[in-house]
């Protein structure tokens, strides 16, 4: 009778367990977070104050990198400040309204990054392709084509993926072997049958990052193959593509890394399986407007500019 009715019970809070094996070191954790944080937040800030305040950054790929630097500036808040103040006070709780909710926020933010790579992949194929189509296509009415699909698609799978994880029993504990609210971590403390939830939880990867990952490839060896047949006339747009490349290899590294540890996860100890998935989401935050501050010709004239500015 008791085990029934303990099955019967479903927790609405749960703790953060991420980084406990740590022990006493577990505070030192403060200090990487806390600068890689400050990177992000200082490094997307200015990109995004250059691209909005200077006219000459106001085209559409200067736009869509800005956006990048808005989803750069956003996903490291919507759990670094919580896993910072879990390193120095132990605050380590949240009811599950506020765990689904983190989890929509930072699901929701990681795919919107790999569907604006997407976007920038179709900017540059026109810019270097279809030159002369360019500015018929890239006019915002008909960007927006382009997007609302992609923005429908991942609204639905990720909602979709959430709405499921809220509807589960947690009667198993109410431990959360993470940091923030990641959806296998959460979904493994359910008790019942949770194959749809990993049914849905494959399939948003799939048809989201994965999906993205393979039009990104066609359509840069489309644009590369042009190139080389161009001769050296479009070498300089190579620049830019090969900014992309970076930053979707990097994104793709940790995201397979991220990935497959936890599908394999008794062959790594749990701080470096919670380490590795927190760097899948703030390494390209902070490294992103880094990256394309220094291989985008226009932001970097407007960055020494505005530097010269503060300077004198």
């Amino acid at each position: 009778m008791q085990n029934l009715s303990a099955q019967n019970v479903s927790f609405t809070s749960f703790k953060f367990n991420g980084f406990s094996d740590l022990g006493e070191w577990k505070p030192f954790l403060f200090i990487p977070y806390f600068l890689m944080f400050l990177l992000s937040t200082l490094s997307n800030s200015v990109l995004i104050y250059l691209i909005v305040s200077q006219k000459a950054l106001h085209s559409p790929m200067c736009v869509l990198i800005g956006l990048m630097s808005v989803v750069d500036l956003c996903l490291p808040i919507f759990f670094v400040p919580n896993m910072l103040l879990s390193f120095l006070f132990d605050w380590n709780g949240i009811t599950l309204t506020g765990c689904l909710i983190q989890m929509f926020c930072i699901h929701y933010a990681g795919t919107f990054q790999s569907t604006l790579l997407v976007w920038m992949a179709v900017d540059r194929f026109f810019a270097i392709c279809r030159p002369l189509y360019y500015h018929r296509y890239m006019q915002m009415p008909n960007f927006l084509k382009f997007v609302i699909v992609p923005i429908i698609r991942n609204v639905v799978l990720i909602t979709t993926m959430v709405s499921l994880a809220g509807k589960l029993r947690f009667c198993m504990k109410n431990e959360i072997d993470h940091c923030f609210c990641e959806h296998m971590a959460l979904v493994q403390l359910a008790c019942g049958d949770i194959s749809v939830n990993n049914i849905v939880g494959l399939s948003a990867v799939f048809l989201i990052p994965t999906a993205d990952d393979i039009f990104f490839a066609l359509s840069y060896f489309i644009i590369l193959t042009s190139v080389l047949k161009s001769g050296k006339s479009h070498l300089k747009a190579i620049n830019t593509c090969v900014t992309h490349i970076i930053v979707m290899a990097v994104a793709i590294t940790f995201a397979l890394i991220a990935f497959m540890s936890y599908r394999i996860r008794n062959n790594f100890s749990s701080s470096i399986r919670v380490f590795l998935s927190t760097m899948y989401l703030l390494f390209p935050s902070c490294f992103n407007p880094i990256i394309y501050g220094i291989r985008t010709k226009e932001i970097r004239e407007q960055f020494l500019k505005f530097v010269k500015q503060i300077h004198f």
